[in-house]
């Protein structure tokens, strides 16, 4: 224990405040786990232990809020980051609440999001983005909602359109066999990339046929 002697900010991080105890440096804490010293309170050992808990679990959330800047994360995402930086796990879960109750941590939104993100830029079939979300974390019932969007033929075609103006000047055998190859390592169905690289092969001549008929 020990009387409050000085508070002031610290130089480099003016949001954390220097404690000292009877003259001597104590402890640093966050200046919103500070606000309630002042100078001349004596603190017991009980009270220095909780607000030295209260600073940890304040880092923790600050670490937390980077992570989650970034990108949007799952619960277990977040969670795993804050253990691997040796967090305790009564502080990590009280930090995964905090974050939860304020919305900053929604798997139900961040499930949304990822399906969005999939489908804007690197679509893949519904059962790829389930498995990628299983990894992050997701339970099933929050997967399904989320991929209730995905329509997997039009997934498909667009996940295969620049391959198949790539590919489009080879022989029809080996078209069918890059595009589908392509479309089954993004987890389609056979019966969709059938069905897909088809629809692109037919596409590609028709082209062919109008460039043609323009001459």
């Amino acid at each position: 224990m020990g009387k409050i002697t000085a508070l002031t900010r610290q130089k480099r991080n003016p949001d954390r405040i220097n404690v000292y105890l009877d003259g001597t440096f104590a402890f640093g804490l966050a200046a919103i786990t500070a606000v309630s010293l002042r100078v001349g309170q004596t603190l017991t050992q009980d009270q220095i232990d909780r607000l030295q808990g209260a600073d940890q679990e304040e880092k923790a959330k600050e670490v937390a809020l980077r992570f989650i800047e970034y990108r949007p994360r799952s619960t277990t995402e977040t969670r795993q980051h804050l253990l691997k930086k040796d967090y305790p796990e009564d502080i990590v879960e009280r930090v995964i609440e905090r974050l939860t109750a304020v919305e900053l941590l929604n798997d139900a939104a961040f499930a949304r999001y990822w399906v969005e993100q999939r489908q804007t830029f690197k679509p893949r079939s519904q059962l790829a983005i389930q498995q990628e979300l299983r990894q992050k974390g997701l339970d099933r019932q929050t997967i399904d909602a989320a991929l209730e969007t995905v329509d997997e033929q039009a997934a498909a075609a667009k996940a295969a359109e620049a391959k198949a103006r790539r590919w489009q000047d080879l022989p029809q055998e080996e078209f069918f066999k890059k595009v589908g190859g392509f479309l089954q390592r993004r987890g389609f169905s056979y019966e969709i990339v059938k069905e897909v690289t088809n629809s692109l092969w037919e596409e590609v001549n028709e082209r062919d046929e109008e460039a043609n008929n323009q001459f």
